[in-house]
């Protein structure tokens, strides 16, 4: 006979620790004010958990039922040696690796490298050669972008079943993680390059790429563009069809054939949102299709709802996050406020180029402040919304007018606006470093004011 399961009982105490003791000391486990735990299947939650919530939640698809095809990102074991910030520093350490002039006592001390169960630094170094095209880019920290030398020679993990999709062509990929560790949730991003897998955290998760589109191993030279495919459950397409009453389509411009979840084999065509206005005289398009990236931004624009994170907060902490099957009447505004959202946090809109801070003295540009809140001024603004300040990279030079919603903004567990120049203590500042770090003020900034404008569109599911 089946014993019937524990019940579980939970209690919260809050204060001092002494407090905390002090509570305990005076009571006894039959004393205390419990609560009642209701466990279900599968999860036997040890918290309170409100199930109507939950079941609310349930009734939207997994990103991780979306997207088939879908791996974390890359695990070097030795980031210091095959990632920089630099292209030809790079380029010189990999070329001095396989340089055998030098011995491999000599290579292993020069690059404090170290053998491990599966690498050996001599038979690496005699396996192969330095590449020069094996240099990619990598995003390795909210908006950080670094070069890695993508070589399976160097790299332990390197998932390349998924990560050629974004080296075989054009691509986006939604990047979420299964657990998180804050209340906060933020762990989502865009990419459409290869990816880190700390990129949300340092050590506490680890982030999974979702790409959009699947191309083949082996690219047809004589193609001008390779064939892709959409990289999407057929079954969850079908019902958003549905839901929608809309076509879907693996391309843009592709010609709906009778059997809309059929890739049609059509090359890639570039997908930005339409400008805002309508021409004079042109009529607004109906619209009877949707496409892969249609589904993407209106994915990316749900999972930046400040609302949907804090009423599914206990869910999203512990799993890959689940998004509402679409509504005909919200689902494109969604999508254009998704697709803001992705351009800017690929650094590819055109709002990028008007900078918000400024950045006034003259200087060696390098940064000998460890950026921590002593070098953070608040100045002016009285409310949250609009108070701004300046970050001293050292002691003649800042930029200055930086929103504090920006400086104080995460993704994940990091604070973009602080990681990004905390990581380069030491390093001198070029122009492109200023204007990409002048980059990411704007479009935080712009994030934060578009999560505001998605919380009126987005609702739970009825």
């Amino acid at each position: 006979m089946r014993k019937p399961l524990a019940e579980v009982y939970h209690l919260d105490l809050f204060g001092l620790r002494k407090d905390k003791y002090q509570t305990l000391l005076n009571n006894s486990l039959s004393s205390l004010p419990w609560n009642k735990i209701d466990c279900r299947a599968p999860e036997y939650s040890f918290i309170a958990k409100d199930f109507d919530v939950l079941e609310q939640y349930e009734q939207g698809f997994s990103v991780n039922d979306l997207f088939p095809v879908n791996s974390t990102g890359i695990k070097t074991h030795r980031d210091d040696f095959v990632i920089d910030m630099d292209n030809n520093t790079l380029k010189n350490r990999i070329d001095c690796f396989y340089d055998q002039q030098y011995s491999d006592r000599e290579i292993a001390s020069k690059f404090n490298l170290k053998d491990n169960r599966d690498w050996k630094i001599s038979e690496a170094r005699q396996r192969e050669k330095f590449i020069p095209s094996e240099i990619k880019d990598v995003l390795y920290r909210p908006f950080d972008y670094r070069k890695i030398y993508y070589s399976s020679n160097l790299i332990d993990f390197d998932r390349q079943n998924v990560m050629q999709h974004f080296l075989n062509g054009e691509n986006f990929g939604l990047l979420a993680s299964r657990q998180a560790i804050t209340d906060n949730w933020s762990h989502i991003q865009v990419t459409s390059t290869l990816i880190d897998n700390r990129i949300h955290y340092s050590n506490k998760g680890i982030s999974v790429a979702f790409p959009l589109y699947l191309y083949p191993g082996n690219t047809n030279q004589l193609l001008e563009t390779p064939v892709r495919t959409p990289n999407l459950n057929p079954e969850i397409l079908q019902k958003i069809a549905e839901k929608l009453d809309l076509t879907f389509i693996p391309e843009v411009g592709a010609i709906p054939c009778g059997c809309p979840l059929i890739p049609c084999g059509l090359p890639p065509y570039p997908h930005e949102p339409e400008q805002p206005g309508q021409p004079q005289g042109i009529a607004p398009t109906v619209n009877t299709t949707f496409t892969p990236i249609d589904l993407l931004d209106y994915i990316y624009a749900v999972l930046h709802s400040p609302h949907y994170r804090e009423t599914y907060k206990d869910f999203l902490k512990i799993d890959f996050p689940r998004v509402p099957y679409p509504d005909p009447q919200t689902f494109w505004p969604l999508v254009k406020l998704g697709a803001e959202l992705r351009q800017l946090h690929l650094m590819s809109s055109p709002v990028l180029d008007h900078a918000i801070t400024t950045y006034p003295n003259n200087g060696d540009n390098v940064i000998t402040r460890k950026i921590n809140k002593n070098d953070f001024e608040r100045g002016g603004g009285v409310e949250e919304s609009t108070s701004t300040g300046r970050v001293w990279i050292n002691d003649q030079q800042y930029f200055d007018g930086i929103p504090v919603i920006a400086w104080e903004f995460y993704i994940g567990g990091y604070q973009p606006a602080q990681k990004w120049l905390k990581d380069r203590h030491g390093r001198q500042l070029n122009f492109e470093d200023i204007r990409h770090y002048q980059k990411i003020i704007v479009a935080l900034t712009e994030t934060h004011r578009i999560m505001q404008a998605i919380d009126p569109l987005w609702h739970p599911a009825d």
